[in-house]
Formats: C-alpha cells, structure tokens, sequence
C-alpha cells in the first residue's frame, strides 16, 4: 500500500484515502453495500464486524475528509444534524452550558431549545460578532462554544482565532461549523479551534444528491468519543451516499472557487438595482466585517443573502418569479436555489430571535451555482422587475 504524498488540497481531495481495490484494480472506492462481514474466528475480524459501526466506502470519505485539514480520519454521520446531535451528546451532560454564536442554523437551535433542553443543557445564544460577548457569556459551568461563520443565513462572520483564545484560556472547545466554506476555503484548526462540523449535503457533495455530515478534530480521545455515540444512535453514513460523496469532493476545490467568482459578480450586481435595499456577502467592498473575512477566508463562498425594497411581500414575489434559479431547502448544490429563511430553514427559530440576528421576513438566501452567472443576473433581473414597482 502506497503513502500520499501531497499537500495542495485539489490532490488531497482526489486521492488522500484511497488506494485502487486489491482484488480488481478498479480505480474508485467500490461501494460495499454490505450490512455484515465474515470473520476468520470468534475475536477475529478484517477491521470490520456490522456496518452500523464501520464500513470501508465510509471509511475511505473519512480518511479524505480529515486529510484536507491535516486531521486523523473524521466520523461521518447520516446528516448534517445527526453530526451535531452525536457531538453534543458525546461533550455535554445534564446540567452544562453552551455558548451559541446567535445567527446559526434553524436545526441547531431546534436541537438546543426543544430536545437538549428537556434533559438539563442550556445554551445562551450571544452575539459573534464582537469576541468579548461569547468571553462574558462564559459560565462555570460552559463545554462547549459553538460558532457558524460565515452564519446562515446573513453571512455574519465571528472571528475564529479571536474566540479560539478564549475558548483555550477557558479550557473549552471551540467548535466552527464550516459548512459554508469549507476546507477549500477556511480551515479552522490553523486559526486555533478544535473541532470542525459539517453538513456533507451541502457544497462537500455539492450535486444535490446525498445527505450527510460529519466532524473532523485533531482529538483522538473524542474521535473514539463521536464513534461510540454514533454506533450508540445508529446514526452512520451509507456506503452509497459516501460513495457519492466521494465523487464530489474530487472536485470541490475548483467548485469553491467558481462558487466564489459567480456569487462575488452577482452580489456586485444586486448591489446596483435599485429594488435591491441590503446585499450580505464578505467579499463585498460595503460588506462590514470584509477585513475579517479577507483574514480568515480565501474568498467570499458560494451564498449571498439580500433583500428587496418592500419587505416580505416583495420578496415572496420574486421568489416566486424566479424560473432558472430554483426554490428549495438547501445550499452548495452545481444548481442554483434561492430559500426564503423564515419560512424554510429558520421556521422553528422564535421570531423574537431572528429579529435580534437581522434575519428578517424578506431576507432571500441564495445559493449560488455553476450556471453562468450572466443567466443567473438576467434571471434576478427580469424577477426583480416583475413585481410591482420593480425598477428595470
């Protein structure tokens, strides 16, 4: 068996854990669709026993994910939110605190507010953007800090290294969900935090075609931890979603990149329509905290956030208008797909909450794709022009 030698992250993404298969040669991961193994002896196993703990396709999506951020293997989970779940289990008890950056995903707020909470965990939910709110909010009793940055949905950025002395200084862990970015594009662990979180489905798959997540940590203690508690909740990756997963990180570097270009070209554009009254996204020269992000990202991402002049009943309408972007419930796909957050993935958010964090009921997601961005701007346009009062 050969040893990888490589360090640019486009190898890495094609070729850190995987070895053609030794009994065919074939050139990709086989999919092993298999719930059971044969074992030689009672005691005595080829590294594998019942897919529900382990299996080589999955296996090999692990050894590549922890590669692209120099980690061991990482623990790849069923979704995005089985990943969140199975780490707050395997960190937190009854009776212990988490500090929360307070824009972040609809489902990690469902989790914290209405399960965690009926067994004893609290979570305060402060402003990241100012480091000195998650220091204040620190309790005694706090495990763990959580943080999304970029945040979905406003693109609000907290600064990793800033809060990951803090975290050290506390001795707590700092967890970066980096789902918007990537490895591609940020890479947590080099600017001081200790776990990074991730929804597969997203742009690490990126054809809108599996679920999945998975958490990468330099720590093997709660490596062991994480596998445990998804053995425990029978949460694991299929062999095929991991197969297809495989597939699409081959190519992630490039697609962050393209991502990026589009979504930068397109935020410029939004920004000069004049039924366009707020544009959110990093790489923005009006965007507050694009110092911060020029520090800590190689580029702005693949998601913008904007809002149209009118409120909700504006921007409903050019959802609705739309006809090449797609509406839909997700990000990081090829396609792309606009998502209203209120009514979709921040739905279960209090609205007193979203309010607070600036996700407002006419704030528009979009997930920006590989279609010509000039396709997607005439497609904004002639939406943004059809409702009424609309400017062309």
């Amino acid at each position: 068996m050969t040893t990888l030698v490589a360090n640019d992250i486009a190898t890495l993404a094609i070729h850190a854990g995987h070895e053609p298969d030794p009994f065919t040669g074939a050139l990709l991961t086989p999919i092993y669709q298999t719930t059971t193994y044969r074992q030689e002896a009672v005691g005595v196993d080829r590294g594998y026993t019942y897919s529900r703990a382990g299996n080589p396709t999955v296996a090999a999506l692990e050894k590549r994910l922890g590669a692209l951020e120099n980690a061991p293997p990482a623990v790849c989970f069923s979704t995005g939110m089985a990943a969140t779940t199975a780490l707050f289990f395997a960190l937190l008890q009854s009776g212990d605190h988490v500090v929360v950056s307070d824009v972040v995903y609809g489902g990690t707020v469902r989790l914290l507010n209405q399960i965690l909470s009926k067994y004893g965990v609290t979570a305060d939910f402060v402003d990241g953007a100012d480091p000195r709110n998650i220091q204040e909010a620190i309790r005694p009793n706090t495990k763990l800090v959580f943080i999304e940055t970029p945040a979905n949905p406003t693109l609000k950025l907290t600064d990793i290294e800033a809060v990951s002395v803090i975290c050290r200084e506390a001795g707590i862990p700092l967890v970066v969900d980096n789902t918007f970015l990537t490895a591609a594009l940020q890479q947590p662990f080099e600017l001081g935090a200790g776990i990074s979180l991730y929804s597969t489905t997203k742009f690490i798959e990126g054809h809108n075609s599996t679920l999945g997540g998975a958490i990468v940590t330099r720590d093997e203690s709660l490596l062991e931890q994480l596998r445990f508690v998804r053995k425990t909740l029978g949460a694991p990756q299929s062999p095929l979603e991991a197969w297809l997963t495989l597939r699409g990180l081959t190519t992630l570097p490039w697609r962050m990149k393209l991502h990026s270009e589009h979504a930068l070209r397109i935020a410029r554009w939004l920004e000069t329509h004049p039924s366009v009254e707020a544009v959110h996204y990093p790489d923005l020269e009006s965007f507050p905290q694009r110092e911060l992000a020029q520090k800590q990202q190689q580029n702005g991402g693949g998601v913008l956030a904007f809002e149209v002049v009118g409120g909700i009943k504006s921007g409903v309408q050019v959802m609705n208008s739309l006809k090449l972007c797609s509406l839909a419930e997700n990000l990081g796909a090829v396609e792309t797909l606009v998502t209203h957050p209120v009514s979709m993935t921040h739905g279960d958010v209090p609205p007193e909450q979203r309010a607070e964090t600036g996700i407002t009921d006419g704030l528009i997601r979009l997930s920006v794709g590989l279609e010509s961005p000039d396709d997607i701007i005439a497609d904004l346009a002639q939406a943004l022009n059809a409702f009424q009062g609309g400017a062309s």
